[in-house]
């Protein structure tokens, strides 16, 4: 298949699937089975590809970040509350990724691990819609500290490809009686430090993989996956308010269930 035609549509897969509750990593990794690319050479390209997704939530959310970084120099409360939740929630990624690196890599070489999580992602995500019970929290600076360190660790669950980093802070938080929408909201901003640091770490780690004949290609995909991520964040919460995030588990259970087949007969 072109190159040009694989960015595009790898673009459009990390576009779609970085803020659903549907795992953007797994996807890559079952549309590289499934299309039959080869997984090792367009490994670093997805990772290159984030930045693009990440800037469609600084774009959507530019006024709300620019007066908690004004109100952070203020000594505002509201601005210092929402960057120590924001901290607190990214730190358990850090240390975990920092000291699991070279294992997760390894799961990310598994199709079948990825389609196992979805399945088994979806009958969570289910199961905290049946029993949890959110209240209005008013947003992500007015969540306690203790919750968001606690969504900091249900994070490093997305280290398993297929579970959804989104997916895991999301029902973290309800389960913690966190409202949809605020949950939604601190799993968007959380997405900044999280996937920016994974980024630049991978990059680093693997820069000797990327030439400058790559730059073109990457900068399509981050293109691609900023606009697709633009139009899903802005819809994406309108339905969860509506539907809450069932149709989203059910998609997984699906999706998984026919991978896991598909993986076994091919």
């Amino acid at each position: 298949m072109n190159e040009l035609i694989t960015a595009i549509i790898l673009g459009i897969v990390e576009g779609l699937t970085e803020f659903l509750p549907v795992s953007s990593t797994g996807h890559l990794i079952l549309a590289t089975e499934l299309l039959g690319y080869d997984a090792a050479y367009w490994a670093i390209f997805n990772i290159a590809i984030q930045p693009g997704a990440i800037l469609a939530i600084v774009v959507l959310y530019r006024k709300l970040f620019w007066e908690m970084f004004t109100g952070f120099f203020r000594r505002d409360p509201v601005a210092l509350a929402f960057v120590r939740n924001l901290l607190l929630a990214f730190i358990p990624a850090v240390a975990l990724g920092l000291a699991l690196g070279d294992y997760i890599e390894i799961l990310l070489e598994n199709a079948v691990v990825v389609a196992w999580a979805l399945v088994i992602g979806g009958f969570a995500i289910l199961l905290v819609e049946r029993f949890a019970k959110p209240k209005e929290s008013g947003g992500v600076a007015n969540l306690t500290a203790r919750q968001s360190l606690m969504v900091g660790f249900v994070q490093c669950l997305a280290m398993i490809p297929g579970v959804s980093r989104s997916g895991a802070t999301i029902m973290g938080a309800m389960a913690m009686g966190v409202d949809r929408k605020t949950a939604a909201e601190f799993s968007f901003f959380l997405a900044l430090p999280t996937l920016t640091g994974a980024t630049v770490l991978q990059l680093v780690k693997h820069r000797d993989a990327v030439s400058a004949n790559d730059l073109g290609l990457i900068a399509v995909g981050a293109f691609v996956s900023f606009i697709v991520a633009w139009a899903v964040i802005k819809a994406f919460l309108a339905v969860v308010t509506r539907y809450g995030f069932a149709p989203f588990a059910w998609y997984r259970i699906v999706v998984g269930g026919a991978a896991l087949v598909w993986l076994a007969l091919r």
